[in-house]
């Protein structure tokens, strides 16, 4: 990346940008309408403040969905000679406003990297939550390869994928993956509030994994679910359909047809899981070996020093911890063919296995 690149918006996902290409000594000016915003994430290293004498070859727009498009008008006149990107969450809705408004888009190209964290801002910017994800480019005829692949530089030198959709496709692709998946954590996470304390003592790790969403900013989400309201509602629909048969099921379970539909229900939900891509965006099948890890310093780095001795790689990790108890369980995803390996290696160095995906 050559030159200056303009951020204006300091939070989660613009800081992150600029602690990313900052460590590539990139020169990074930072804008926000918030001076607190602003010199926080200036003093964790996300960049300079910007000056009226910066002559960006990239702006990049990380604002919130109900004003990006005037900071979209706004940047690419100030800045006719630089490419103007955006990464917002939504892609249509700011493209027709700028047409409506007769803006000259050729130096403007939609983007949304699928990165992000529950809690935003400054303080929670990290740069490498780009790294292995999804990058949208949404180009159209018009756009100027030169323009194009800044823009797609820009993601591949973040560690991302850039994928070329159309703003359309975005959208609902986003409906399905991102915007509805918030709403259905946040109802669950919902239910949580009027529930007994007993019960949520039972809360394993699928319940924290199902609502771990549920903890992101409202205020953003009802501009994302605002802007994006029509594939969200078609998708909302057929899962509501979805919802009042496996319901009218269980009402009678013993009745004839009842019992295959509520199995359906859980088929169809494993087909669908075996499609998400797995690591590195493949569609892999990985297999969990889950280790008993006592509840003293030390154990978990322990664990990987040890399965690295025994050349197997931790293709992904998760954690339970149930209160009260003196160990957590350690689920390690890694490759079918390196089960055997991991079980009895790790077996020989005194751990105790729990369980493995085949038992």
């Amino acid at each position: 990346m050559q030159g200056t690149v303009r951020i204006v918006g300091a939070g989660l996902l613009g800081a992150s940008i600029g602690h990313a290409l900052t460590a590539r000594g990139v020169d990074v000016a930072l804008d926000d309408t918030s001076p607190s915003q602003l010199r926080l994430a200036v003093d964790y290293g996300a960049g300079r403040h910007a000056t009226d004498s910066d002559d960006p070859s990239l702006v990049v727009v990380a604002v919130p969905p109900d004003v990006t498009a005037d900071v979209i008008q706004r940047e690419l006149a100030r800045y006719p000679r630089a490419v103007v990107t955006d990464v917002a969450s939504v892609k249509l809705e700011p493209l027709r406003t700028l047409r409506e408004r007769g803006v000259d888009l050729t130096h403007y190209i939609g983007s949304h990297p699928l990165a992000g964290r529950e809690r935003g801002g400054a303080i929670s910017a990290r740069a490498d939550i780009f790294v292995g994800r999804p990058w949208v480019v949404c180009r159209d005829e018009e756009t100027p390869s030169a323009d194009l692949a800044l823009v797609e530089g820009l993601a591949l030198d973040l560690g991302a994928t850039p994928l070329e959709m159309s703003p359309e496709d975005h959208d609902r692709a986003v409906a399905l993956v991102s915007h509805v998946p918030q709403l259905i954590a946040s109802l669950l996470a919902g239910r949580f509030v009027d529930a007994p304390d007993g019960s949520l003592r039972l809360a394993g790790q699928g319940v924290r994994d199902t609502t771990r969403i549920a903890a992101s900013a409202p205020e953003l989400w009802v501009q994302i679910l605002g802007a994006n309201a029509a594939p969200v509602v078609d998708v909302l629909d057929l899962l509501a359909a979805d919802l009042t048969a496996v319901a009218d099921a269980l009402r009678a379970p013993d009745a004839p047809g009842s019992r295959r539909a509520v199995a359906d229900t859980i088929r169809r939900g494993n087909d669908g899981v075996e499609r998400l891509p797995g690591k590195h965006g493949q569609n892999r099948r990985f297999e969990q070996v889950v280790v008993m890890v006592d509840d003293t310093p030390g154990q978990l780095g322990r664990l990987f020093g040890e399965l690295g001795e025994l050349g197997v790689n931790v293709e992904d990790l998760r954690l339970e911890h149930s209160p009260g108890a003196q160990f957590g369980l350690a689920e390690i995803s890694v490759v079918p063919s390196a089960v055997r390996r991991a079980v009895d290696g790790l077996e020989s160095r005194g751990w105790k296995i729990a369980s493995t995906t085949n038992d």
